[in-house]
């Protein structure tokens, strides 16, 4: 029977609500909803479009798949793969994140909630079904632009992209890798013997990863993940150096900064390596992006290595995986040869990639417990000598938890330990327990953690933690006058000609000064955002006379790349200062330089005229997200006056990590933490999810 999009409204409707859908045809009462919230900041011109798309292709189409194609579009935006039609209808204002946290409604406008009060799941998987515009995920013709997969609704693209991952993985821990005979002798030479109070995860981890052509070592900050990689590379590369075929090792991360973090760390490891010196060196030490590594073509979603032209390697390790979206890690797989082994580090529990998926934490649901098979259990004390009696994980089968068989959860900080206020609040964070972390705040029972409740919008004190600190002195928390101070107490001679290396030092100096303090936004726009508090505190610095200027391009302007160039060299997310340099050989002129840190290990800096830069942002304050493969001496987290979609403990827990000695909570209101805490990430997706 034929119906109208009023048919999916709820009834009564007040007279402003009809007033707002006027009865007109049924895929404009439809269009004229969608372009309210659009208007409102709902959903974004782009989903729809995307809908407008689908009615042209299929005019007489049902408007319960046209709404659904918006809404599984609006949480693409919002990082889901997917849209779950039963999630949603359970509760689809908070589901969809709609209306955005803070919006105060003027004037009626229907909510998802409002829509879809009355609607059952099995009516609208069946609408789905039947429609011309879906596919089933079981009989799928490679033409519909919607896949539907039991309740969960899928743009093709990103149905094809969990796909092509699922498959590639459930290939990848089919396959058993021919280990050392000698394998037990080789773990204790790298990792001595095994402590009965303590079980050694780092020396579990290098075994794992030794038997298969796919594992994950992930683990909190200061768990050692890149100390484990290293030892693991030198035993995977040893026996491959004594046969005359050493293997080929590529490294990489998702960000220039992280890559250029791995490939400092990674060089220090290597060096401390109790192996040969020719074992030594056949252990790369440098990191490159994994745009760079597949060969990026600028302008166009695809790459120069891809399944037809696969990447040259035997072994490839990827840090901060985290970070890597759907899309990348599908990329990823295809480029990678059928015999070459994937290891993937990271942090489950900090912020998913900015784009959609959320990869490693679904490939992680049970590293906290384990679910490992008896055999595999078996195997891992027989060849690690370590007792897993005690260890308190769950056993599952391989059968169930093929994926399980191959990660390993790192559980021992040794950069955050009992003593560590920061450490202590991460885990209380992480374990969404909001008391406890408020009572850790207030405590004052650690020197490393403070808390900040401001009186209000203009409250001076923000203004005096970004200058100072905490007043502690210079062995104590930094603002951003010490990097500042260091531009000038550090400044080569006047004499200095410009082709002196003293120049190159300097700057570097001042990049490292820079990172003695950074201001980390949940959110970019209003008073709390990365916008406003980068004008705040600029003003700020300016009125200290700390600055020369508070408008366009000065010395000590520190900018961050958004965007990567190629040209340039650098990536989204390089951070560099501006630094006024001897022009030529007069060195009574000066003119502004860029620095930035080289991403190629070896502490480099190079020099950008700004006029050459066109996708930077000043970055005394920058988002969490943006901080992630980052470290600074003292990190401030500032959360806004409400409740935000963005608002988790996932942000709250990496904010708080990338603190490397020193962490402020700056609250505008009190109560938004402990909520934050109190909410946790869940981006739907369906990879591997189905049973072999």
């Amino acid at each position: 029977m034929s119906r109208t999009f009023a048919d999916l409204l709820p009834t009564p409707l007040n007279a402003d609500s009809l007033t707002e859908l006027a009865p007109l045809t049924r895929i404009d009462d439809l269009l004229s909803l969608l372009e309210r919230w659009v208007e409102r900041g709902w959903l974004r011109a782009l989903d729809k479009a995307f809908v407008g798309f689908l009615a042209e292709r299929d005019p007489g189409g049902d408007p319960l798949v046209l709404l659904a194609a918006a809404l599984t579009s609006h949480q693409l935006g919002h990082g889901h793969v997917c849209l779950d039609l039963m999630e949603t209808l359970a509760a689809p204002d908070f589901a969809l994140s709609l209306p955005p946290e803070g919006d105060a409604l003027a004037g009626p406008l229907l909510l998802p909630s409002q829509l879809l009060e009355h609607l059952v799941a099995e009516t609208w998987r069946q609408t789905l079904a039947n429609s011309a515009l879906v596919a089933s995920s079981q009989a799928d013709d490679g033409q519909r632009p919607l896949v539907l997969a039991g309740q969960r609704l899928y743009l093709r693209r990103y149905w094809a992209y969990e796909r092509r991952i699922d498959t590639a993985l459930r290939q990848r821990l089919a396959a058993v890798e021919e280990t050392p005979e000698d394998l037990p002798a080789r773990l204790s030479n790298l990792f001595g013997a095994s402590d009965a109070a303590q079980i050694d995860w780092q020396k579990l981890a290098c075994a794992l990863a030794t038997r298969g052509a796919f594992s994950i070592v992930t683990g909190g900050p200061g768990t050692g993940k890149t100390t484990t990689v290293v030892r693991l590379l030198a035993l995977l590369q040893a026996p491959a150096v004594e046969a005359q075929a050493p293997l080929r090792i590529r490294l990489a991360a998702p960000t220039g900064k992280a890559a250029a973090r791995l490939t400092e760390s990674i060089s220090l490891q290597v060096q401390k390596l109790e192996v040969s010196a020719q074992v030594k060196e056949k252990i790369p030490t440098e990191v490159t992006t994994v745009h760079r590594l597949l060969g990026s073509r600028p302008g166009t979603r695809h790459f120069r290595h891809h399944a037809g032209n696969p990447l040259p390697l035997d072994v490839l390790v990827v840090d901060e995986a985290s970070m890597i979206d759907l899309e990348m890690m599908a990329n990823l797989l295809d480029a990678l040869p059928a015999h070459a082994r994937l290891v993937l580090l990271g942090d489950k529990d900090q912020l998913a990639s900015v784009e959609a998926g959320a990869v490693l934490g679904d490939l992680c649901r049970d590293a906290e417990v384990g679910r490992y098979s008896p055999h595999t259990r078996g195997w891992l004390e027989r060849v690690g000598g370590e007792d897993l009696s005690a260890s308190g994980l769950l056993e599952g089968s391989a059968a169930d938890y093929p994926l399980a068989q191959q990660v390993v959860m790192l559980r021992h900080s040794r950069r955050f330990g009992q003593g560590s206020g920061i450490g202590q609040l991460a885990r209380q964070v992480n374990g969404q327990d909001a008391e406890q972390a408020r009572a850790l705040l207030t405590s004052k029972a650690f020197s490393d953690i403070f808390a900040l409740g401001l009186k209000g919008e203009h409250d001076r004190n923000l203004e005096k933690l970004l200058l100072q600190g905490h007043g502690q002195g210079p062995a104590g928390p930094q603002g951003y006058r010490h990097y500042l101070g260091v531009i000038h107490s550090h400044r080569p001679a006047p004499h200095t000609v410009l082709e002196d290396p003293a120049w190159g030092e300097w700057a570097r100096t001042v990049l490292e000064a820079f990172e003695s303090f950074q201001l980390l936004c949940a959110v970019r726009k209003g008073p709390w955002g990365v916008e406003g508090l980068n004008q705040r505190a600029t003003q700020a610095l300016f009125n200290a006379r700390l600055i020369e200027h508070d408008q366009g391009w000065y010395e000590g302007r520190p900018v961050l790349m958004t965007r990567n160039d190629y040209g340039l060299g650098l990536m989204n997310g390089d951070i560099g200062i501006a630094l006024k340099l001897p022009e030529g050989g007069d060195l009574k002129r000066h003119v502004l330089r860029v620095a930035f840190p080289r991403n190629d290990g070896k502490g480099g800096v190079r020099f950008v005229l700004p006029s050459r830069l066109n996708d930077v942002e000043t970055v005394y304050a920058m988002t969490v997200h943006k901080s992630q493969g980052s470290e600074f001496a003292h990190t401030a987290l500032i959360l806004p006056d409400a409740l935000n979609p963005v608002l988790t403990k996932e942000l709250i827990y990496t904010g708080i990590t990338r603190a490397k000695s020193w962490f402020s909570l700056i609250e505008p209101r009190p109560g938004v933490f402990e909520d934050a805490v109190r909410r946790k990430v869940k981006r739907l997706s369906g990879l591997m999810l189905e049973q072999v």
